[in-house]
């Protein structure tokens, strides 16, 4: 937490005192390094829910205060913490995250700022190919070409794209080693079936960041269509005094997915459903069916599990509306080990045996 006397921003503004949490990531690494969490020689996988403040006027979906999930992975580079695989990886869970919420139409936007040396590169010719023009860009253009120049490709007022688009991009700063690493990044992701779309303009304005930059967004939130972001910060932990430890990690504003998904619903975009509904025929039964939606959960399957006291066609009716299919559970089935399962987009009914039922329901 950090607190300060904030100087007003214009005549009519008062000055105030603020107090900010600001973003993890730091806090994340300090962690780590405090309680020597390298030591193992493993990567770390860490993960943080909470609140956080910003200083910015709000916008939608971006409030002053506002909750915030993120993840780190960290860790020595013995245990492959600056892979190129870790960031594929990282992308990978966030896609399937978004498919599973059913959210649709989302967008990977990719980049690689490179390393320090590199970003040191860019800088200068940024700040030289700005020096003509930025008289003709936003008062925080202006500002930020003097004080961070890669922060004026984070200008959203349109007025200014037109010039941003003539800016220099990064990629022609990078040195062999950041687009090796760059091109596997992207080599996994294709191989995974993971789409993306390279953004020259995406970087990270924290002079930390190193490499991959990422932002998935959204049309459902508008022209601040950033759903979530995050990056690479291999040099981190020596900047705070710790060892080596390479790591790359994501923020994700809960506000915004809520937004994201409210917006789903208005399009009328169909909510994901779970693998299958558990119908048990009677409640001495209701045992039996939780025992087996044990079983499914633990093989990583989302299982709905009904109630023995609903009639069957009740049963059919939640399920349908829960679930892609449903699983009758009565004591024949139990019996025999031979299960029920009807598939509601193809109406076909199926005969399954117990130990096959977890591999059939994921098909």
């Amino acid at each position: 937490m950090y607190t300060w006397e904030d100087r007003a921003r214009a005549q009519s503004e008062k000055t105030q005192s603020l107090t900010l949490r600001p973003e993890n990531t730091a806090g994340v690494v300090r962690a780590y390094i405090e309680h020597g969490l390298g030591e193992s020689g493993l990567l770390q996988k860490l993960y943080y829910i909470g609140p956080q403040f910003r200083r910015e006027r709000p916008q939608k979906g971006r409030y002053r205060q506002f909750s915030q999930i993120g993840a780190e992975v960290i860790g020595p580079p013995s245990a492959g913490s600056e892979s190129p695989l870790r960031d594929a990886e990282v992308l990978e869970m966030l896609a399937t995250l978004l498919d599973e919420l059913g959210i649709t139409g989302w967008t990977l936007e990719l980049n690689s700022v490179g390393s320090a040396a590199d970003r040191a590169r860019y800088n200068e010719a940024l700040r030289a190919a700005l020096v003509p023009v930025v008289g003709q860009m936003c008062g925080d253009c202006q500002r930020r070409a003097e004080t961070n120049p890669l922060r004026v490709l984070d200008c959203k007022v349109a007025a200014d794209q037109p010039i941003i688009e003539t800016l220099p991009v990064i990629a022609d700063s990078l040195d062999e080693e950041s687009k090796k690493h760059f091109a596997a990044v992207t080599a996994a992701l294709d191989a995974a079936g993971v789409p993306y779309t390279r953004n020259h303009r995406l970087v990270r304005g924290l002079d930390y960041y190193t490499r991959t930059t990422f932002e998935f967004t959204h049309g459902g939130l508008g022209a601040q269509n950033a759903l979530l972001g995050g990056g690479r910060y291999d040099g981190l932990s020596e900047m705070l005094g710790g060892p080596r430890a390479p790591g790359i990690g994501f923020a994700m504003g809960e506000d915004r997915l809520v937004l994201t998904l409210l917006a789903a619903l208005e399009q009328g975009v169909v909510a994901a459903k779970a693998d299958a509904f558990i119908a048990p025929l009677g409640e001495g039964m209701n045992a039996a069916a939780l025992v087996l939606a044990r079983e499914l959960r633990h093989q990583g399957l989302w299982i709905e599990l009904g109630e023995g006291s609903f009639r069957l066609k009740k049963s059919f009716e939640a399920a349908d509306k829960t679930a892609r299919q449903i699983v009758i559970l009565g004591e024949d089935e139990l019996q025999s080990g031979i299960l029920t399962v009807k598939n509601f987009s193809t109406g076909v009914q199926t005969k399954v045996p117990r130990g096959e039922l977890a591999v059939f329901l994921s098909n």
